[in-house]
């Protein structure tokens, strides 16, 4: 069988008792000679606990480093991250290298396997995965090259204090040399340093210094590396029917056409989950009862699938008992048939009633009442569809006594609890390989799709790889939800902002950030929200909330400058200046200074204000989540006659940079999918039937639609690394909005921007 990230020399897992939030060190001798360190930082919090603190990095600091050295001078750094085009398989490493001080060209990268004893949380996703492993990768690689000079100290019989590394080799005043790799069997007998001292920043030799792909060659090269490309000998191809709207589930079936057809093994329904079991805070699924077909090939299973007969009925009010995101608790899942138009109505409905307060700050009320003017404006966006270029697919082998799962997922530590469960499988019997993803922005950390493939491989007693079509991952998807929010601001008779009142909701879930600037920059603030519930499911998508509270609200802030009679940019610089100097309320999740930095940059780079650019049509927009800062100046003009984003300057804050390369393309992406999604994403449902299936009805950004040039710059500081993956997308709403606004003179209320898209 074809393991294709499974390293046969990896050290097998210790034991899962004493968890603790100290940090602990470990090393011992591989088959073959050679040095392997691991580092591991537990946490005693259940992964399903840890789902509410994604933004706080000190909770994520639970991970594993692997060092593995070899007598011939190969340094094999193990990333235990999932990878799905962040990077992540280059950067971590880096991180390793830069301690370790070694040969960059002698480091080879693999993707670890699942290990939660070893790696820790293993969670690609909220813009976590530098951050939460800056401290312990770099301390991994500082204790690994002290274990490597002590080594040489006892064989050259020197103090250590008298060695030096540089490029992977040490070296003694005496003219004495090595390579690493011939001191690494003797390090690893040696103690592993607890307070190994790490590089300052201005010492880096390899951390912001770019480097290419450590992945790039097998990804040109065609090396299987995706969910897509797992084969193992017997593999079986399993495919879902599943439900054609929310709101309906199965009444009947016959599959005697599709049973004889060529290569099908098996047809048969199936419950994902048993009655009365407990969903985790990841374990999202849209249909629990399932129609599956099984058989030799993609194509063949495709072709039975069509001959199935199938009967429908409506699902009814379902109850459901759900963990994580606030403990234990009963929810009732809604069983209408939802209509976009009519959910549109819904919330404008609900947004005129009481909601639940958030957060207030001074005397609102009081300064909406005595305002010399009001501006109000209403924000609305839809569903979006994750589309991510791979489409779903996993591979599972159960067997009696143990499983092998792999493929792209984002949370392999969020998904063993309850495979485990539903296999009744001790977790140590269950083995997941984490393949490279084709995109994910969120989607993949939902394992519906992982405990399906369990589930037929469970049953068809076959090693079996689930594939979804891209109609079944459109229509079987996990959304970003809808939203609306409303806006007001209260201007004195001088023109002075005196009050500021957000107030939105979602279906099902509210966007607002009550603690996110402007709060805390205004003596008079209120924020308040609702939600409606619904059966269409949901879940993280690209900075979740962020992507339409940012969109909202900087579309509105420029309103309000205009109305003050303000430079849009010199508006948020006031207000963030007057939050840094005196804050109203402790809450405040922003720091000023950086927000302010980043706004300055983006002012210098882009030429604002500049009168050689006083004929552009530009719009900006800056926003703060996931720990990082960034802004964006559009450039819009009309060409063949329809509004197109030119040019963009991009600045960003996300502390040191640790791939200035990889960043640049994390940034320019972002750029990218965000002016795609303001003009054109949407996915609308009638009845409970999602509107939009494929590429040729859910309208995506095409390569002449992207900008001819988008430029980035980086904040430089030395704060520890935060955020990237998610935050330059947010604001790329708000500045082609802004933008849309000096190219045609209307303001946009709605996404999607674009008139093309239908709808219901």
């Amino acid at each position: 069988m074809e393991n294709i990230n499974n390293d046969s020399t990896q050290a097998p897992p210790s034991g899962a008792g004493g968890l603790s939030r100290r940090s602990f060190l470990k090393s011992s001798a591989l088959t073959g000679g050679g040095l392997m360190l691991s580092f591991s930082w537990f946490s005693e919090a259940k992964a399903a606990e840890k789902l509410s603190e994604l933004n706080l990095a000190e909770t994520w600091s639970e991970l594993t480093g692997y060092i593995k050295i070899t007598p011939e001078n190969v340094i094999k750094i193990f990333c235990p991250n999932p990878e799905f085009g962040q990077n992540v398989m280059t950067s971590l490493p880096m991180m390793v290298a830069e301690e370790l001080d070694c040969d960059w060209k002698n480091v080879v990268v693999e993707m670890g396997t699942h290990d939660n004893v070893k790696f820790g949380a293993q969670f690609t996703g909220g813009s976590n995965s530098v951050r939460m492993y800056w401290k312990p990768l770099r301390a991994a690689g500082a204790s690994a090259r002290q274990m490597l000079i002590e080594a040489a100290a006892q064989t050259w019989a020197v103090p250590a204090s008298e060695i030096s590394t540089k490029a992977g080799v040490l070296s003694h005043k005496s003219g004495k040399s090595a390579k690493y790799g011939q001191m690494a069997s003797k390090a690893a007998t040696i103690a592993v340093p607890k307070d190994a001292k790490t590089k300052a920043v201005k010492d880096f030799t390899i951390i912001s210094k770019s480097k290419k792909n450590a992945e790039g060659t097998k990804i040109v090269t065609g090396k299987p590396l995706f969910g897509l490309d797992y084969r193992v000998d017997g593999m079986l191809i399993a495919m879902i029917q599943h439900p054609p709207a929310f709101g309906m589930k199965l009444k009947s079936f016959n599959a005697a056409q599709a049973l004889k057809m060529p290569g099908i093994k098996d047809v048969y329904s199936f419950k994902l989950y048993d009655e009365g079991f407990e969903q985790g805070g990841f374990d999202t699924r849209t249909f629990n009862e399932l129609l599956v077909v099984v058989g030799n090939s993609t194509w063949e299973v495709m072709n039975a699938r069509k001959k199935l007969s199938v009967q429908w009925e409506p699902a009814g009010d379902v109850k459901e008992t759900m963990m994580g995101r606030g403990g234990k608790r009963e929810v009732t899942i809604p069983g209408r048939l939802e209509t976009t138009s009519k959910q549109f109505e819904m919330m404008a409905e609900f947004a005129k009633k009481p909601a639940t307060q958030l957060r207030k700050d001074g005397d609102p009320e009081a300064a909406f009442k005595n305002a010399a003017q009001v501006i109000e404006r209403t924000y609305n966006a839809p569903f979006l569809a994750h589309n991510t270029m791979e489409p779903m697919n996993f591979f599972a082998h159960v067997q009696a006594d143990k499983a092998l799962v792999a493929g792209p997922i984002q949370a392999p530590g969020w998904m063993e609890p309850t495979l485990s469960k539903i296999l009744n499988l001790p977790a140590d019997k269950i083995e997941i390989q984490m393949t490279r993803m084709g995109g994910g922005f969120g989607r993949r950390a939902y394992a519906q799709y992982v405990y399906e493939a369990a589930r037929i491989s469970q049953k068809v007693k076959a090693p079996v790889k689930l594939v979804y079509t891209r109609e079944d991952d459109m229509t079987y998807g996990i959304y970003r939800p809808m939203y609306t929010a409303t806006y007001r601001a209260a201007l004195d008779a001088n023109k002075n902002l005196i009050g500021f009142h957000v107030t939105g909701g979602g279906i099902p879930e509210s966007p607002i950030h009550a603690n996110r600037f402007p709060a805390g920059a205004l003596d008079n603030y209120l924020a308040d929200s609702w939600e409606i519930p619904s059966n269409i499911t949901i879940g993280a998508f690209r900075a979740p909330r962020s992507n339409f509270n940012a969109a909202a609200e900087q579309s509105f802030l420029d309103e309000v400058a205009e109305a003050m009679g303000k430079d849009p940019i010199q508006l948020r610089l006031d207000l963030l200046k007057r939050a840094k100097a005196n804050p109203v309320g402790k809450n405040n999740d922003y720091d000023a200074d950086r927000y302010i930095g980043v706004l300055e940059l983006l002012k210098e780079k882009s030429g604002w204000g500049k009168p050689e650019n006083a004929g552009k049509k530009r719009g900006v927009a800056a926003y703060f989540c996931h720990a990082s800062y960034a802004g964006h100046v559009v450039d819009m003009v009309i060409k063949n006659g329809e509004p197109y984003v030119e040019h963009v300057t991009s600045a960003v804050d996300c502390g040191v940079v640790i791939n200035p390369d990889a960043a640049r393309n994390m940034v320019e992406g972002a750029v990218v999918d965000g002016i795609g999604q303001s003009f054109y994403g949407a996915l609308t449902h009638k009845d409970g039937a999602a509107e939009q299936n494929n590429f040729h009805n859910y309208r995506m950004i095409r390569h002449n639609e992207a900008p001819q040039k988008i430029d980035v710059h980086f904040v430089e500081n030395e704060i520890d690394p935060t955020g990237l993956g998610e935050p330059p997308f947010p604001p790329v709403f708000g500045a082609v909005a802004n933008a849309l606004f000096k190219t045609t003179g209307k303001r946009y209320y709605n996404q999607p921007f674009s008139v093309e898209q239908p709808q219901s």
